[in-house]
């Protein structure tokens, strides 16, 4: 676990945004919900001992912000992460395969999606769709780790486990075709 773990709450268009990280990187998201304590509760639950800093990771609260609000933004790898999972025992909290699945999703930019089965061929484990689906329900950091890109082979959307569930993993969809299609 890391020590000195900061977190910061925002306002969005879309509502409130919780981030947390400390020295390796972003450890948790939030994606926006309507009142900030439940924000707050959803992204600190068992971090254990952190700080709230209001500029905490300030530059990357604009770009949320701007996502919100329509703008084009890839949140690319330069964004330095950290995927820890306080429940589990491993050192990060995933697998080699969840890792990877990680990594392959967050390299899905901004209007484009994959399939469950696609992310699981990229990592080598072709048949694993499923365990992709598992993974994915796990992801710390959505939008960072852009898992609502990720959908059934049939066009369907499969899940979404964040707040709001499947309705929100559309709304998010829906703001990134809209905003291709206003920029083209």
């Amino acid at each position: 676990m890391q020590k000195g773990i900061r977190y910061t709450i925002f306002k969005t268009r879309w509502g409130y945004f919780g981030l947390a990280g400390g020295e390796e990187g972003l450890l948790r998201t939030c994606l926006p919900m309507t009142r900030r304590g439940d924000v707050k509760c959803r992204l600190l639950r068992g971090l254990g001992d952190v700080r709230f800093e209001n500029g905490v990771f300030r530059d990357l609260q604009g770009e949320i912000s701007a996502y919100f609000d329509g703008v084009y933004i890839n949140f690319g790898r330069d964004i330095p992460v950290a995927l820890a999972c306080p429940e589990r025992s491993r050192r990060d909290g995933f697998s080699a395969f969840g890792r990877g699945v990680l990594m392959v999703c967050r390299d899905i930019t901004y209007g484009n999606r994959k399939s469950y089965g696609e992310v699981a061929e990229m990592i080598g484990k072709a048949g694993a769709g499923r365990a992709v689906g598992g993974v994915l329900a796990k992801n710390p950091l959505p939008l960072i780790i852009p898992c609502h890109r990720v959908i059934c082979a049939n066009g369907r959307l499969g899940g979404f486990s964040a707040a709001g569930g499947i309705s929100y993993k559309r709304r998010l969809l829906g703001l990134e075709g809209e905003t291709l299609q206003n920029v083209a």
